[in-house]
């Protein structure tokens, strides 16, 4: 008989965000969506010690920070609501309803602006922050899942499953302006660092789809491990988690060249590298646990204990 576990992971598999780049220095807490214990877990990342929860209804998957980091935004699949909470105080400061089976989410770094994927919509909603209100619908391919914002703010990205391509929208008017097809079945999308390619996840051709963002071409495809889920950057690499193979692949951001497998849990999902470049983190759903990578040695160093079923989809460090 198929696990609880085992059937949430198939229906609500999602895809990981590149972690913003705004700040330099050391994040000092991970806030890790643990989706079947219903809770968002903090996690101090001096100790790698859990020293809280606040606790969400509706399966949390997706996360995201506002620009000042002070608001974790939280999508519950179960619930098709967003939910705002207080990063400091740990309490949930409003929910809104934004369609069917909300996962990716994303927010955009000048504006505040909060975009949510309706899974089951086919659609990206965008929140506004202060009026906690839906202010526009823009219809994508079919299963939008991963979302990433160009560092202007101009330009969204969707990864549209089901239709194995990438919707390009403008974000001034919320208009959907060009989609590139890539591989099969792709879930996380994320823009590197100079904000020229973005780099997709697709989890049934095992590869990354690299996007040259000016051009709206693929430029180059890298094989990694079995169902890649998410992909961070961090001092001139790629980190991709490979959940059925239970390894990380790093490659060279300018070669594109193997650099190493590492063994890191089971079922990594959620990917972000820290402001600083020093670590990358990764949550490990199996293993409700949340391992960190130093960048330099491409070894996991340390390992942090969450509630049941950590995804982090998205952008979780603070």
């Amino acid at each position: 008989m198929t696990s609880m576990r085992e059937r949430v992971a198939l229906l609500l598999v999602t895809a990981c965000i590149a972690a913003p780049f705004a700040h330099a220095d050391a994040p000092r807490e991970a806030l890790i969506t643990s989706q079947l214990a219903d809770k968002v877990d903090v996690i101090d990342l001096a100790t790698m010690k859990r020293i809280g929860d606040v606790a969400v209804s509706g399966r949390p998957a997706g996360i995201a920070l506002s620009p000042d980091k002070s608001t974790a935004y939280v999508t519950a699949p179960e619930g098709n609501e967003l939910i705002a909470i207080d990063a400091s105080a740990r309490t949930v400061l409003w929910r809104l309803s934004t369609g069917k089976g909300p996962l990716g989410i994303a927010v955009n770094p000048r504006t505040g602006v909060i975009y949510v994927a309706n899974w089951y919509g086919d659609e990206i909603a965008a929140v506004d922050p202060v009026t906690h209100t839906v202010t526009a619908r823009v219809p994508v391919g079919k299963a939008p899942s991963g979302i990433a914002v160009t560092s202007d703010g101009a330009t969204l990205l969707s990864a549209d499953r089901e239709v194995d391509a990438i919707s390009i929208i403008d974000a001034a008017t919320m208009k959907r302006i060009g989609e590139v097809k890539v591989g099969e079945h792709p879930f996380a999308v994320s823009i590197d660092p100079d904000g020229k390619r973005a780099f997709v996840a697709n989890v049934v051709s095992n590869d990354i789809s690299v996007i040259d963002m000016a051009t709206r071409a693929v430029v180059e495809t890298v094989k990694v491990g079995a169902r890649p889920y998410g992909v961070a950057f961090a001092r001139g690499k790629a980190f991709v988690t490979n959940q059925a193979a239970r390894s990380v692949s790093v490659f060279d951001l300018a070669t594109y060249t193997s650099l190493a497998t590492i063994t890191a849990c089971d079922y990594p999902e959620g990917i972000q590298a820290s402001a600083d470049g020093k670590s990358v983190y990764v949550a490990c759903w199996a293993d409700n646990e949340l391992i960190r990578i130093d960048v330099d040695s491409l070894t996991v160093d340390a390992r942090a204990e969450t509630s049941d079923g950590p995804r982090a989809f998205g952008a979780f460090l603070r």
